[in-house]
């Protein structure tokens, strides 16, 4: 039962995303043709920005929504506490964007006029921050309503990407877009939330819940800290590729990601998954976790094979020739996305076991490394070097985990 349950879920999630990745590669077309790599590289850094100041702010609610909202007193104290967290998280973000962008703009490669735009961008990808209405469509397993709100993304972003190109193709148009699709995705969130679990408004506070559970503070931190980690290792690169090799190698890298990295999100769509049933039924923890793993090997395999034979055609439909350099480096990710599918549920389990803050200090310590050998690995093996980075720091990572995570059954 539990198994079954856990299945469906995951393919609520799949189904949305294979609804994302197809109209992904709709607007990925027109925004690489209409931009060309230099123009859509200034766009991935200007994106890249925006999401690493929301990535770096926010809080992973959700995951404490689960953990302590088992009961419905429960879940309107965490409510509160995790809407507490999200206003804090926004307007830290709207300050830290501002000063970065006003006095280090250029040092992220962007010019003058596009500073303003990056700025309205970032507050709309911080307004957007959804955490917490994603917990609440979990704990209450309505993964199919979480569904339909996270198609509303690629849908906006594909029509409007269409328009743009009717209208006015610049970077700012793409940006608009790219806002408008956060908002909307965001707005369908909440909504559908507030069907499902009614809301007070009242309960916002950020002291009731640490008063009542003395580990949430603990636990909201680690949780925290590795989805900045994760953010680090994939948006943190990006831009990193931007700076020590132009806006034109960071477009090249971000098709690479964009194409390379999406059975990394079927990863992120298992561990979310996973978790809130690791937390109802510990005792059957192992066995869950073991099904998944093997499911995940197979997963895994086909795609990283379909990847050799497909990626360079894939490269030349979705992007075109000025992007064929992708392909490489999108069969490499493709690999970093497959170990990662491994160690999901391996790291569900650590966090569903309280053990958040061991799960940070073991992907900190290789994405560190990883981070610093950049500009030598760019130098050498030009853009492959980037996703190098991302292979070398799964494999240490989930590598890693599976050591925890044995110990901890033992």
């Amino acid at each position: 039962m539990m198994l079954r349950r856990l299945l469906t879920n995951t393919g609520w999630m799949i189904g949305a995303r294979g609804v994302n990745a197809v109209l992904s590669m709709v607007y990925l077309a027109i925004a690489t043709r209409e931009l060309g790599p230099e123009r859509f590289g200034l766009f991935v850094i200007a994106f890249t920005f925006a999401q690493i100041v929301a990535g770096f702010c926010s809080f992973q609610t959700w995951q404490a929504i689960i953990r302590f909202g088992q009961d419905e007193e429960g879940r309107r104290t965490v409510t509160g506490f995790a809407i507490a967290l999200d206003l804090a998280a926004v307007t830290a973000g709207i300050v830290i964007a501002a000063f970065v962008l006003l006095f280090f703009g250029q040092a992220v490669l962007l010019p003058e006029k596009m500073l303003l735009p990056t700025f309205f961008f970032t507050v709309a990808s911080l307004l957007a921050i959804r955490s917490t209405p994603t917990g609440l469509l979990r704990l209450h397993d309505r993964y199919d309503r979480a569904a339909y709100a996270d198609a509303t993304t690629s849908i906006v972003r594909a029509t409007g990407a269409g328009i743009a190109v009717f209208l006015h193709p610049t970077i700012q148009s793409f940006l608009i877009v790219w806002g408008a699709a956060e908002i909307a995705t965001a707005a369908m969130y909440w909504w559908l939330a507030a069907r499902t679990e009614p809301i007070h408004l009242s309960r916002i506070s950020l002291t009731r819940l640490p008063r009542e559970q003395p580990d949430a503070w603990g636990f909201v931190w680690g949780t925290s800290l590795t989805a900045s980690l994760a953010i680090a290792s994939r948006q943190l690169l990006v831009l990193l590729v931007g700076v020590f090799g132009g806006p034109a190698l960071a477009g090249i890298y971000r098709v690479a990601s964009q194409l390379g990295e999406g059975l990394l999100k079927l990863s992120q769509a298992l561990l979310r998954a996973v978790y809130p049933e690791l937390v109802r039924n510990p005792d059957t923890a192992k066995i869950l976790v073991g099904k998944i793993t093997r499911i995940a090997i197979g997963t895994g395999v086909i795609v990283v094979l379909l990847g050799l034979v497909l990626g360079e055609w894939l490269i030349m439909a979705v992007a075109g020739r000025e992007f064929v350099g992708a392909t490489i480096p999108m069969i490499v990710l493709a690999g970093a996305a497959s170990v990662e599918l491994v160690g999901a549920s391996l790291e569900a389990l650590l966090v569903a076991r309280g053990r958040a803050i061991s799960n940070f200090v073991t992907r900190a310590i290789p994405l560190t490394v990883g981070l610093a050998s950049l500009p030598w690995l760019l130098e050498w093996f030009g853009v492959v070097g980037a996703a190098l980075v991302v292979l070398g720091t799964s494999i240490v990572t989930v590598t890693s985990l599976a050591i925890l995570t044995r110990r901890l059954r033992a």
